[in-house]
């Protein structure tokens, strides 16, 4: 399967095994922009599988109170970008429900699902990764997958788990990334990051299409500076697995984190907050992070824009020379 595919298969065997289960947005019906719920409307029925409004407010709104209500809602933005109408959605009510009425009620059975990051011909408006806005909220957890594998057990994960989850479905591995992703029905556990690649002498951190990029820095570190890095993909934004991390830097002495969106406010500053509170005494150079520039996403000077492997490596060159 490629990712979108393993996304459809995840999101079917949730309608299977969950009669409250409903997926709605704008065009979901007969499988969306990104042909990630293809099919489904056909096979568990127009009512459970349906379109909505031009209109996040709404399409969040409607999922809160679907879940309220004991419903498992799995809503879809059919952009990242396009998802900040609801921000009042998300961040007043979904994120505070449970809390507000004491565990009397909460939307804990809500999903909202949506693409993100660039794509290559996305422009401003079709290139963003907002996770960092939505981690800074108490009470949503935000995930983000690197593979088709990942997706699915994530996505799996996301919808049975009982608190409101924003999923972020890196939009260019869609077709990109393919794997022989197991048929029946699985979970990765929420909140813990995964060593991808094991090293010794630097730690890389990142999440979504850019452990894609820092694979190939591990091995251009390998093969042009003779370097053992240490890859991690966070994997779950928030809550986020602080232990794993600390532990590889305590082990390699430097971290490099790197994501696409720009670095004041990116949850890179986070993760170096928190290491270099908890590795002090460890670390051999300071933390560095590798990420968009400050400027809106931009349309002709993508690769410049964008993290690659190249400013990454020129990056790990001035740490090991610190």
């Amino acid at each position: 399967m490629n990712l979108f595919q393993s996304i459809t298969n995840a999101m079917d065997i949730a309608l299977g095994e969950d009669q409250s289960a409903v997926i709605f947005g704008e065009d979901v019906n007969f499988g969306g922009v990104f042909r990630c719920t293809v099919g489904l409307a056909d096979k568990h029925g127009k009512d459970r599988v349906f379109n909505t409004p031009l209109c996040e407010q709404g399409i969040v709104g409607f999922g809160i109170g679907m879940a309220a209500l004991g419903a498992t809602a799995i809503a879809e933005i059919q952009f990242a970008d396009y998802i900040h109408p609801a921000f009042d959605q998300i961040v007043n009510e979904a994120s505070k429900f449970r809390y507000r009425s004491g565990n009397l009620f909460n939307c804990g059975g809500l999903t909202i699902r949506t693409p993100s990051g660039a794509v290559g011909h996305g422009a401003m408006y079709h290139s963003q990764s907002p996770e960092a806005y939505y981690a800074h909220v108490p009470g949503v957890k935000v995930v983000i997958p690197r593979s088709p594998i990942q997706a699915k057990g994530l996505l799996l994960a996301c919808i049975r788990d009982r608190n409101p989850c924003i999923f972020f479905e890196p939009k260019v591995l869609y077709r990109a990334a393919v794997e022989q992703v197991p048929v029946k029905a699985y979970e990765i556990p929420l909140s813990k990051a995964e060593v991808v690649v094991e090293g010794s002498d630097l730690t890389l951190v990142a999440w979504g299409t850019q452990v894609h990029v820092m694979r190939d820095v591990a091995q251009m570190a390998q093969d042009k500076l003779g370097l053992s890095c240490e890859l991690i993909d966070l994997r779950t934004i928030m809550p986020w697995d602080e232990q794993t991390i600390i532990e590889s830097v305590n082990k390699t002495g430097r971290l490099l984190i790197a994501h696409e969106a720009p670095i004041t406010g990116g949850f890179a500053g986070e993760i170096a907050s928190t290491v270099q509170s908890e590795c002090f005494l460890h670390l051999e150079c300071p933390i560095q992070r590798v990420c968009g520039y400050d400027t809106p996403f931009p349309h002709i000077f993508e690769p410049y824009y964008l993290p690659d492997k190249w400013r990454c490596i020129e990056t790990i060159k001035k740490m090991v020379n610190y």
